[in-house]
């Protein structure tokens, strides 16, 4: 038998040892294989949504290529942990610290390999669900038919082979710095006493305390600058606290005495101490992704929902056309309006309004004054304050949005006119509205005062009042696309909404598979931890039955370890959450309560499942 056999053989009969490293490197290979799929897909080849579609695929490829790379290398790392006694007895029996690195080096290699394989062949079949799935969220005009990946294929294998042939060459100098009697011992040496920093353990909560009231006190503009020194210092105190702050308290616990000797509460502590030392880095970087992944996956729906209550408290009518001083085609353009909705069988109310510039007296400045008539049945149908004007009355209408804020101040100032010279405008007040707002701040004025004055530019708007405004998609984009190609201001509410939509759909759809991948990985982080200890848990609590522990007893100490070793990284990921999420709340005035609510909400359900799956299997195994 080769030396190459050995090592291929050694992998075959001990599938149960190499398995959780296999389905994390082939978990890791499909989620790349399928964005690898969409990137190259030929229906989102060029133009509008689908580059954005594409360059944002690609940005994600890059991001799970990184990140596959250290959750490969962390697997690696816990997998050649329960293997050191194995080395132990192989340098033993005379195999040289060279063959034993080869050995480890072409086992990797071995698995790498097939988990690829294994890795594109579940791609494959989930880049068809996948496709369907995304044909429906990002609501594409297009279908996205399955299609023979090749670039994919290529990409994917090159792209992992690389990477295991380094994640290799990375476990043989680890390998190079353990010495036999190491190996040997694997990890049956005692353990020191876990100790806590009572300093570092306080800095933990003034960081910590510090970051969240900086994050929760600042608003608008200011939520911006203090994003990346917040967000540094919450990850230095998130740190400490697993690593310090979390061993002292349980230390505090150990000490209070009627806590301490109650039932199974000192084997519970005893032991939750040195697993909480022992995982503290693996809890950071859980509460680290689970924080991204809630952070960046509720900003995202958040934005979603802001922007679609925004178009559509900012436009209140289905359809708007404005017809500039020159225009020649306006009564066609406006008959094929009418005539394209009457043709759906759509009823609307057409309203219009006459905008006059004109001339301020002594003085460069031009305003846009709109006599009453016109003015009154537009902010009727658009649910906002109708005006009374009589002789040289007057009031002025400012542009302002309940989301985005005042965009012009309604700040009244008297105008005089030079069309109407010695007839000063004296606003009887000013009016906030969500219409005409390419005008800015303009003024109503008297029937009888409108027709006094001269109109070399008058521009005409008008609005497309339509009760069910959703079903005007279909023919606004028709509209759009002959209106607009004449240089023609239109709009229709509907079409752009769904515009929109597939453009947050895009982001919507990288975010949450980009969240879900950070996701799973934390949960892996701390499936791998529990299984590489998993042989020493065995051994320890089957010592402990023999002086006494019930099954029950042991049943509720693992699963109160396990609880604190699921949640508390969570938890701490929900409160960072809650906290971003609040602070980008703060920064765009807009609440995003039931989105975070949702999101949070949707992730402690998911690991609540994972927790009850991961724990029957836990403790089946330790009980064996």
């Amino acid at each position: 038998m080769t030396f190459r056999q050995f090592a291929f053989n050694n992998v075959l009969r001990n599938k149960r040892t190499y398995a959780a490293y296999f389905l994390s490197s082939a978990f890791s290979v499909m989620v790349f294989f399928v964005y690898a799929v969409f990137a190259f897909h030929p229906a989102l080849g060029s133009g509008g949504i689908k580059k954005q579609i594409t360059s944002g695929m690609q940005f994600a490829e890059v991001l799970i290529y990184v990140f596959s790379f250290f959750f490969v290398l962390y697997s690696m790392s816990s997998f050649l942990k329960t293997r050191k006694k194995e080395f132990g007895l192989m340098v033993m029996l005379g195999m040289t610290n060279t063959q034993l690195r080869t050995m480890v080096f072409l086992e990797n290699i071995i698995i790498g390999f097939f988990a690829t394989l294994a890795g594109i062949g579940m791609g494959l079949v989930m880049s068809k669900i996948m496709l369907l799935a995304a044909e429906n969220f990002l609501m594409l005009d297009e279908a996205l038919p399955f299609y023979m990946p090749f670039k994919a294929l290529a990409l994917t294998f090159v792209a992992f082979v690389v990477l295991f042939v380094l994640i290799s060459l990375f476990t043989v100098v680890i390998l190079r710095t353990n010495k036999v009697i190491d190996l040997i011992k694997g990890s049956s040496m005692p353990k020191k006493e876990p100790k806590s920093s009572v300093l570092l353990s306080w800095l933990a909560v003034i960081l910590l305390g510090g970051g969240y009231a900086v994050a929760l006190v600042v608003k608008g503009m200011f939520v911006f600058y203090a994003m990346v020194p917040v967000t540094l210092v919450v990850i230095v105190g998130t740190y400490f606290l697993f690593t310090q702050l979390s061993v002292y308290l349980i230390h505090k616990g150990r000490n209070h005495r009627s806590l301490f000797w109650r039932k199974t509460n000192m084997l519970f502590l005893s032991d939750l101490a040195y697993r909480m030392k022992d995982n503290a880095r693996t809890f950071f970087m859980v509460a680290i992704l689970s924080t991204v992944s809630f952070s960046a996956i509720g900003s995202l729906v958040g934005f979603k929902t802001m922007a679609t209550d925004m178009m559509t408290k900012e436009n209140p009518f289905a359809f708007e056309y404005v017809s500039y001083n020159d225009n020649k085609t306006e009564a066609e353009d406006v008959a094929l309006i009418d005539s394209s909705l009457q043709g759906e069988g759509i009823s609307y109310n057409r309203l219009q309004v006459a905008m006059s510039e004109q001339q301020v007296n002594h003085s460069d400045r031009k305003v846009i004054i709109v006599k009453a008539a016109d003015y009154n049945p537009i902010a009727l149908a658009a649910n906002e304050q109708t005006v009374n004007l009589k002789d040289n009355e007057s009031m002025m209408i400012y542009y302002t949005n309940s989301i985005a804020g005042n965009v012009n101040t309604g700040n009244v100032e008297n105008v005089e006119l030079a069309a109407l010279e010695g007839i000063e405008l004296k606003p009887l007040g000013s009016i906030p509205s969500v219409t005409l707002p390419m005008y800015g701040n303009y003024y109503v004025i008297s029937d009888s005062l409108f027709d006094r004055l001269n109109h070399d530019k008058l521009e005409m708007f008008y609005a497309f009042d339509v009760e069910n405004m959703k079903g005007t998609k279909d023919v606004g984009e028709k509209l759009t696309q002959k209106l607009v190609s004449r240089g023609n201001h239109f709009m229709s509410l509907a079409y752009q909404l769904h515009q929109m939509i597939q453009g947050f759909g895009v982001v919507l759809f990288i975010g949450l598979f980009i969240g879900a991948v950070f996701f799973v990985a934390s949960g892996s982080f701390l499936y791998f931890r529990l299984y590489a200890d998993i042989t020493d848990d065995k051994l320890k609590f089957k010592s402990i039955t023999k002086i006494g522990l019930t099954d029950g007893e042991l049943s509720k100490i693992l699963t109160k370890q396990l609880l604190i070793l699921f949640f508390v990284p969570i938890v701490v990921a929900v409160v960072h959450g809650a906290i971003a999420l609040t602070s980008l709340q703060n920064m765009f005035g807009y609440s995003m309560m039931k989105e975070s609510v949702m999101v949070l909400g949707t992730f402690v359900l998911i690991q609540v499942i994972y927790f009850l799956f991961i724990r029957a299997r836990y403790i089946k195994q330790v009980m064996a």
